[in-house]
């Protein structure tokens, strides 16, 4: 039910979608006033929602930047949210473009930072056959990484239950807090918020920038650009969703 409300939700918040609905009604309407302006709100909908330099100056306002860590602490756990692997057709897995979430959990890991790795993740689809937490958990032991120090909670499907789940396995091994908390840069603010109504003293370490902290050039104040469109899709989502956790907080 929530994989399915999930979908609905990343469909009708997409900027693409948008300019195509207009597109759509302005086709088929039969008022030619109408027809104009629903093309107009297309077009504008296109120029702002494409324009790279518009979505950097947002995500510099919304992204939170990694804490410092203190100078030769080992903390006690990197906690990685899943999101970051796709399930192919044969059920098995691959990473896909949110992986620098395990990349800079591993640079942690080995670079003496943190003693352990906590992989969240589940599947929202039940009894599909693929877990994330396990293919990575998997793939870490192929990269000879001990089982004593990783980690796997696989029931999570989404960033509540990730706090939920992650807290008891935590409590459970007795590993003391601040954790690290590594996902998306884009996920940070509301994983932060989340875990913290959890009770769960965190350190936001972001990763996987999609914007924020990008060289713009100058054919990046007016041409549009297709991955900037797609890229508005995260932060909206991750704006709305913040504003539905509060709702559901208070």
């Amino acid at each position: 039910m929530y994989a399915t409300f999930s979908a609905l939700f990343w469909f009708f918040i997409s900027p693409l979608n948008w300019i195509v609905a207009l597109l759509l009604l302005s086709l088929i309407s039969k008022k030619p006033k109408l027809k104009k302006r629903l093309l107009v709100a297309a077009c504008i909908i296109l120029i702002v929602f494409s324009n790279k330099f518009l979505l950097e100056l947002y995500t510099r306002a919304w992204n939170v930047d990694p804490v410092p860590l203190e100078n030769g602490k080992v903390y006690s756990t990197a906690i990685v949210l899943g999101g970051f692997t796709n399930e192919t057709r044969y059920k098995t897995g691959f990473f896909n473009d949110h992986a620098d979430r395990l990349v800079e959990a591993i640079r942690l890991k080995s670079t003496g930072k943190v003693a352990h790795i906590l992989i969240s993740g589940g599947n929202e689809r039940p009894n599909d056959g693929f877990v994330e937490a396990d293919y990575v958990q998997k793939t870490l032991r192929e990269m000879n990484f001990p089982d004593s120090v990783i980690l796997a909670e696989d029931q999570s499907t989404n960033t509540v239950t990730n706090a939920k789940f992650s807290r008891q396995i935590l409590d459970a091994k007795h590993l003391n807090p601040p954790y690290i908390l590594v996902t998306s840069a884009f996920h940070m603010r509301r994983s932060m918020y989340i875990f913290k109504k959890n009770g769960m003293d965190v350190i936001p370490y972001s990763a996987d920038y999609t914007g924020g902290n990008n060289i713009m050039l100058f054919t990046d104040y007016f041409v549009p650009n297709v991955d900037t469109l797609y890229h508005w899709n995260y932060y909206l989502k991750e704006f709305f969703g913040l504003i539905v956790a509060h709702i559901k907080a208070t």
